[in-house]
């Protein structure tokens, strides 16, 4: 057996508690955003950059940029290495990677200036409250 008898019901109740902390919300729209970004990201690599780079490198196609392993006989499909798409993927990730951290960057530099500036100056130690107060008295003697 799996579980306990009534141990069911504080798994559930376990699961519910973790799934309503505010990380686990966090990740999850953190993770549909990178999803999406990737996307635009791709879009970029194979629409924008790519056309362009193989152009200057004498109109290359880098998508159709392959070795032929065993060619097509038939309705048996050939094998391929496509090197090509293998660059596209690795420019895609270079500049995802890039973007991540610039955000990260920013992130930490707005965390840090906020950090830096105090709500209200510190209090004095007790000792020093004390001194003052011997001061202000010795001074009024005089």
């Amino acid at each position: 057996m799996l579980f306990k008898k009534g141990e069911g019901m504080s798994l559930i109740k376990e699961l519910k508690e973790f799934a309503m902390r505010g990380n686990v919300v966090d990740l999850a729209v953190g993770i549909i955003i990178g999803g999406a970004f990737g996307k635009i990201i791709t879009s970029v690599v194979n629409d924008v950059l790519m056309p362009p780079i193989g152009l200057l490198l004498g109109g290359v196609d880098f998508k159709n940029l392959m070795v032929i392993l065993k060619a097509a006989n038939g309705d048996v499909p050939g094998v391929t290495l496509r090197y090509g798409m293998f660059i596209n993927t690795v420019i895609d990730f270079i500049i995802v990677s890039f973007s991540i951290f610039m955000v990260v960057k920013l992130m930490n530099k707005l965390k840090k200036k906020q950090a830096e500036v105090p709500s209200e100056p510190p209090k004095p130690a007790k000792e020093e409250m004390l001194l003052s107060e011997i001061r202000d008295i010795l001074r009024s003697r005089k």
